[in-house]
C-alpha cells in the first residue's frame, strides 16, 4: 500500500490545467481554434461554417485516435483527472432518496469511505464507496480517499445491516491504497481488510463493485469481493500503484511508467486476464467529460446485474461468488475443485485357513 504523490486528484504530476492532461495538448490545440473560428463567426458575420467542419472533423478523428490507444500510464493520468467524477457525484445523479450513514461503532467516522441507503432503479440498495473528497480541505479531511481501519469497520457493518434487512450492496472503488500511516497500523489496518474479505465473501445478499477511478492495492480489496466486478473503461485496478512499484523495484518513481506498461492493470487487460467480468465504456475523452452520460451507463449496469442476481436462490449466488473469487485469474487450466488421489491396492495374499477354507465343498443342507 503506497501513498499517493502530492496532489492526488490534482494535477499529480500530470501537467493538468485547464482540464487538459499532457497528452491532450493537441486535441486542446484543436479545440481553442474552433472555438475561435466560432467567436469570429458570431461577432464578424462571415461564414467560416467550411473551415469549422473541417477542423470538427479532424477534432473528432485525433480524439478517437488518441482514446482508442492509451497506454497504461496515461490510463492512470485518466483516473486521477481533477474533473474526474467522484463517488458522491454517482450518488446525486443515479441514487434517488440517499441516507448517508455514519460511524463504526467502534472508533470514529472515516470520511474516507461514505456508506447509505438508498434507491437506485427499482431497487432499494446500500451504496458504499471511497470518497476522495473535491477541493483541498475535504482531500485532506479525507486523506485523498484512503480510508483507516475504521472505514474498513464501518463499510462491513453496513454491510451487515444490509444483510440483515435483505438489501443488496453496491460497492464503488477510488482509492490509490489503505492509508499508511503508524496510527491505520496500530489499529490493525491489515486485519480489518483480511475481515472484509473474508465476510464479503459469504455475505448473503447479492454485491456488486465497480472500480470508478483507482483501484489501489488491498485499499481497493476492502470493499472489492463481489458477485459482479466492473470497471470503467479508462480506470484501473492494481495490486500496487506506478509509483510504489517503481520505488520497490527501481528505487525510483520516476520509473512510473515502465512500471504502471509492466503491471497490466487497464481495463483491457483485466478483462483479458479474467480479474474483472465487464467494462464499461466512458463517453469520449473520459467520464469528465460526460458524468451524467457515466452515471446513466453505471446505473445500467447496477439495476440489471441486481435484477439477475435477486433472481437467484441465495445459496447460488454464494456458491457462485466463491468459485468466482477461487479462480481468479488465468492461472488455472481447470477449476480449483478438491481432488483425492486414488490408488490401486494390490490384492493381499490368502493365508493358509482362508486357502481351506475356499477349498472345502460346500454341503447343502436339506430342508
Amino acid at each position: 500500500m503506497s501513498k499517493p504523490t502530492s496532489g492526488s486528484n490534482g494535477t499529480n504530476g500530470t501537467g493538468a490545467s485547464g482540464g487538459y492532461l499532457e497528452f491532450e495538448r493537441p486535441l486542446a490545440r484543436l479545440e481553442k481554434q474552433l472555438e475561435e473560428l466560432e467567436a469570429t463567426q458570431a461577432v464578424s458575420g462571415r461564414d467560416h461554417s467550411a473551415t469549422i467542419r473541417t477542423v470538427r472533423a479532424e477534432l473528432a478523428r485525433e480524439r478517437k485516435a488518441l482514446y482508442s490507444s492509451l497506454d497504461a500510464w496515461e490510463t492512470v493520468q485518466m483516473a486521477r483527472h481533477p474533473k474526474r467524477p467522484l463517488v458522491p457525484d454517482y450518488l446525486n445523479l443515479m441514487v434517488r432518496d440517499f441516507c448517508e450513514l455514519h460511524g463504526d461503532r467502534n472508533f470514529r467516522d472515516d470520511r474516507a469511505i461514505i456508506t447509505g441507503l438508498g434507491r437506485i432503479g427499482n431497487h432499494k440498495a446500500m451504496f458504499i464507496g471511497h470518497n476522495k473528497g473535491k477541493d483541498t480541505k475535504e482531500r485532506l479531511e479525507n486523506c485523498f480517499g484512503m480510508a483507516h481501519p475504521e472505514g474498513y469497520r464501518k463499510a462491513l457493518a453496513k454491510m451487515k445491516l444490509a444483510e440483515k434487512f435483505n438489501l443488496p450492496v453496491v460497492c464503488m472503488i477510488d482509492t490509490a491504497g489503505a492509508f499508511p500511516g503508524i496510527g491505520a497500523e496500530e489499529r490493525g489496518i491489515s486485519t480489518a481488510i483480511a475481515v472484509n474479505l473474508m465476510e464479503m465473501a459469504r455475505l448473503r445478499v447479492p454485491v456488486i463493485c465497480v472500480v470508478i477511478g483507482e483501484g489501489g492495492s488491498g485499499g481497493a480489496l476492502g470493499i472489492g469481493v463481489g458477485d459482479r466486478v466492473a470497471v470503467l473503461e479508462h480506470a484501473y485496478y492494481s495490486v500496487i500503484s506506478p509509483e510504489g512499484c517503481a520505488a520497490i523495484l527501481w528505487k525510483s518513481a520516476e520509473h512510473a511508467r515502465t512500471a504502471a506498461n509492466a503491471l497490466r492493470f487497464t481495463s483491457g487487460q483485466l478483462k483479458k486476464l479474467e480479474l474483472v467480468d465487464d467494462v464499461l465504456t466512458e463517453p469520449m475523452g473520459g467520464a469528465h467529460r460526460d458524468p451524467a452520460a457515466t452515471a446513466e451507463t453505471l446505473k445500467t449496469y447496477i439495476v440489471e446485474n441486481l435484477t439477475q442476481l435477486k433472481r437467484c436462490k441465495i445459496e447460488t449466488v454464494l456458491q457462485k461468488r466463491y468459485e468466482r473469487v477461487r479462480n481468479l485469474g488465468s492461472f488455472f487450466t481447470a477449476p480449483a475443485t478438491a481432488t483425492v488421489k486414488t490408488t490401486t491396492a494390490k490384492p493381499r495374499p490368502a493365508s493358509r485357513t482362508s486357502a481351506r477354507r475356499k477349498n472345502t465343498p460346500v454341503v447343502a443342507q436339506k430342508a
